[in-house]
């Protein structure tokens, strides 16, 4: 397993083209500048501007509710052992409605705490995609028996693009934005 940077390795864009500024203006800030992913992700405005939209999609406007969609993202976060995404996703974890304990717990493996079926399973399909990139059969029929086909559709999603936003911010060693969690990583609560 490769250590994680310790220091951007892609800093954050302090001069942004017209049309990255542009965007700047509509992404999370914190005391008025963009968070950190979204001032290195300003170094590609295309490519930015779609990963807003798609991210955007996932949080704001998508089927599954917030508590459910946040237990995903924070496992994915979790296995990947990105601090950066794991950090942001307490805050966004805790206004979803998941309590400190649960946070904590997702760091874990399965078995270290008492989950209901809904989020053992989710969390099931989270490491089975780390682990394998394929959900069982069995998990699978599990989630079957929450889910609607759209709904499906938007978790496998939702797992796959975490999986490359963690893998995007702790390649470029995006830093934690002041008043993020700092929550020890070491290894992945899958393996």
């Amino acid at each position: 397993m490769a250590d994680r940077p310790t220091s951007p390795r892609i800093p954050t864009n302090d001069t942004p083209s017209a049309e990255a500024a542009a965007l700047l203006e509509h992404t999370l800030l914190r005391d008025g500048d963009p968070i950190n992913i979204f001032g290195t992700l300003a170094h590609h405005p295309a490519l930015m501007k779609q990963f807003n939209r798609m991210g955007g999609q996932l949080l704001r406007r998508g089927l599954v509710p917030g508590r459910e969609r946040e237990l995903v993202i924070l496992r994915v976060g979790a296995n990947a052992r990105s601090r950066y995404e794991f950090g942001q996703h307490v805050l966004i974890g805790r206004e979803a409605g998941l309590t400190d304990d649960e946070i904590e717990a997702i760091t874990r493996p399965l078995g270290a705490h008492d989950w209901n079926d809904v989020d053992l399973t989710l969390l099931r399909m989270a490491d089975e995609l780390h682990l394998d990139d394929c959900v069982t059969e069995t998990t699978f029929a599990a989630l079957r028996t929450r889910w609607s086909d759209a709904e499906l559709v938007e978790l496998l999603v939702l797992a796959g693009f975490y999986r490359l936003v963690s893998g995007f911010l702790n390649s470029a060693g995006v830093e934690l934005d002041e008043g993020v969690p700092a929550v020890d990583l070491p290894v992945s609560p899958a393996s």
